[in-house]
């Protein structure tokens, strides 16, 4: 059953009377099928939220893996719709000013709606923040939708990959709740360069906090401080005491430092088998990511990153 399908018989339900229009009038999701009625009831929310003429689609499990074929619908969306990628890792703060430049709403609109979780159908365990469930992909939309529809949609998306990654069933078999399965993923997302290391830089975070070692993380030290930029980390951020400083906090921050694709949920969820307790991204243009299971091999992976900066000997 598709999720059109769900989708009316489960308004049907709800309103127990005639069934309603196709959803396809407001929302189009064009990715893998959804698995179980619970995800249905989740997208009927948005579904009864959106103003008639309102559209919002969806393109693809993530902005890097687009599915099903768009072409047939593009009937659906008005000639004037915005479209907006939602990159995997983008922080709420860079989306929030992408989508006010696209739709001329201002920034707070957008902060404003992320606040009521309740509307955005933020499941319990977001425990009411949105960062973390905004998740990526290709979001098209007509220029009346609300900055609250806009936050359902995308939350909604993260509704059905949570279905589609078991997150919470895996969380328990892996002895974390889901939003430290979801702060896991967002800082292998915003740590590795490529897909294919993000089982092992979740695997390096769990020999750490295995070892009740500090994570000693840049990246979330530069979250916590609202900066960008890998590499750039002082020696006076490190003194900071957010939250996310992590190389003077044990454990993990207190949540997701970004919005984190399916892969990286993944790889939170099924770690790679290693001993590893350091990675180093020897170059960030290729993303090539070495790793090491001492402090003599860091040390090692240190330098070779440090001779392949422009201008080193």
């Amino acid at each position: 059953m598709n999720i059109e399908n769900l989708l009316r018989e489960t308004l049907a339900d709800m309103a127990d009377e005639e069934r309603p229009p196709a959803p396809g009038r407001f929302l189009q999701v064009r990715e893998r099928r959804a698995r179980g009625r619970g995800l249905a009831l989740a997208a009927a929310s948005i579904v009864a939220a959106l103003a008639v003429g309102s559209t919002v689609v969806v393109q693809g499990m993530s902005s890097r893996a687009p599915s099903g074929d768009v072409a047939g619908q593009q009937n659906a969306v008005p000639q004037s719709a915005v479209t907006v990628t939602v990159e995997e890792g983008t922080r709420l703060s860079r989306l929030f000013e992408k989508l006010s430049s696209l739709t001329g709403r201002p920034v707070a609109e957008f902060e404003k709606a992320a606040k009521d979780s309740a509307a955005l159908g933020l499941p319990a365990y977001a425990r009411g923040a949105l960062e973390g469930f905004a998740f990526p992909g290709t979001y098209t939309f007509a220029p009346t939708v609300s900055p609250g529809e806009i936050l359902r949609a995308m939350v909604a998306r993260f509704v059905q990959a949570a279905e589609d990654t078991d997150l919470v069933d895996g969380a328990r078999r892996a002895g974390r709740t889901p939003l430290e399965i979801l702060t896991i993923a967002s800082i292998v997302q915003a740590d590795a360069g490529r897909d294919e290391d993000m089982p092992k830089i979740a695997r390096v975070i769990y020999n750490r906090l295995k070892r009740k070692m500090l994570l000693r993380l840049d990246s979330t030290v530069l979250y916590g401080l609202g900066k960008y930029g890998a590499g750039t980390v002082r020696v006076e951020d490190l003194k900071n005491r957010s939250p996310y400083n992590t190389y003077r906090r044990f454990g993990l921050p207190p949540g997701p430092i970004g919005n984190p694709g399916g892969e990286a949920i993944r790889a939170a969820l099924k770690p790679a088998s290693g001993s590893w307790l350091h990675y180093v991204t020897i170059d960030p243009k290729t993303g090539v990511t070495k790793f090491a299971s001492s402090e003599t091999e860091f040390a090692q992976l240190v330098e070779e990153q440090r001779g392949k900066k422009p201008g080193a000997e």
